[in-house]
């Protein structure tokens, strides 16, 4: 009895050293896992901050190229026409510049002036009633505007322009179907040579010293 004692407790002995060097290698086991883990982290940690660092950089040389290029002003587009500091503004009825109108062919030769002089045009219509009382305000506002050239056409402009151009001797007046009243009005008769005629009194009127 006593040798199977001694056995017994042998074997007890012997699974407990299994049992503890089992314990022992899975503490061990966990102890590499949670260092592995740890670099991983560290390296994923600095992979993260290199690509911050390096997406830092990127951004920081666009700001520096967008700001450098805002701060320098780009080359002049040439296709840019650089007008001259001269107007020539045009008063029409109310129908304006449409296709078929009085007023287009007359737009189109102030337009193929400033393409000559690199003057500025414009135009403005009369509103409301077309009569030269009605339409006077119009003219006094293109000479306000500091007009250099005023175009004419259609009745009531034709009027108002011409009783305005003996008021106004520095500004030069150009009426289509009026008369030259004063010697700073050249008139230009309607028909199929108005829109070359326009063009040449416009040029003449940009030309000639106020």
């Amino acid at each position: 009895m006593k040798q199977v004692k001694q056995v017994r407790q042998a074997q007890a002995a012997k699974a407990a050293r299994e049992e503890q060097d089992k314990q022992g290698r899975y503490a061990r086991y966990r102890l590499r896992f949670a260092r592995l883990t740890a670099l991983a982290r560290v390296h994923r940690r600095r992979v993260w901050i290199a690509a911050g660092a390096a997406a830092a950089v990127v951004v920081a040389a666009v700001l520096v190229s967008v700001l450098d290029k805002d701060d320098k002003p780009g080359p002049p587009d040439p296709r840019a026409r650089q007008y001259k500091n001269v107007d020539a503004c045009l008063l029409t009825g109310d129908k304006g510049v449409t296709e078929g109108t009085e007023g287009a062919p007359v737009w189109a030769g102030m337009q193929d002036a400033s393409k000559a002089t690199h003057a500025r045009v414009n135009f403005v219509p009369v509103t409301d009633e077309q009569t030269a009382a009605n339409a006077t305000p119009f003219v006094n506002s293109l000479i306000q505007r500091s007009c250099d050239v005023v175009v004419a056409v259609g009745k009531a402009p034709v009027a108002a322009a011409e009783a305005a151009a003996k008021a106004h001797p520095k500004v030069r007046f150009v009426v289509v179907g009026g008369e030259a009243a004063a010697a700073n009005v050249t008139a230009v008769k309607p028909g199929d040579g108005v829109k070359a005629d326009v063009a040449r009194a416009v040029e003449q009127g940009v030309n000639t010293p106020g």
